[in-house]
């Protein structure tokens, strides 16, 4: 299993994901889930990530909340607090349309990175 990761900055917001990053690649991961999935909460998002990789990647809170709280700022999603399926408060996460923008262009950067290494691996 591969647990995402990140170490937050002193003020406990990582900066803009470096392109390849394991940020950048969690930032894919949760923008995917919600255009796909719809509006979420944390615990959704990171179920759904382990799910959908038969358990191959495991999203840590330390590392996807701050992740939520960034793609927020950046208005890539956007947040109100909901009733879970269990009546507990909740924030659920939603897509933006900024959001979808900046999943279009992940995606494609990271298309080109997975690629780039698959010739690497194969022609090596």
């Amino acid at each position: 299993m591969c647990i995402i990761s990140l170490l937050p900055l002193a003020n406990g917001v990582s900066d803009l994901p470096k392109p390849n990053s394991a940020q950048s690649a969690l930032d894919l991961l949760v923008l995917t889930v919600l255009e796909r999935r719809g509006p979420l909460h944390g615990y959704g998002i990171a179920t759904a990530i382990e799910n959908l990789s038969q358990e191959v990647l495991r999203v840590e809170e330390g590392s996807l909340y701050p992740a939520l709280h960034r793609m927020e700022e950046l208005e890539w999603v956007a947040a109100e607090w909901k009733m879970t399926e269990t009546n507990r408060r909740a924030r659920f996460y939603r897509l933006t349309k900024a959001g979808k923008k900046q999943l279009s262009s992940e995606s494609e950067r990271w298309t080109s990175f997975s690629a780039g290494v698959s010739r690497v691996l194969r022609l090596a």
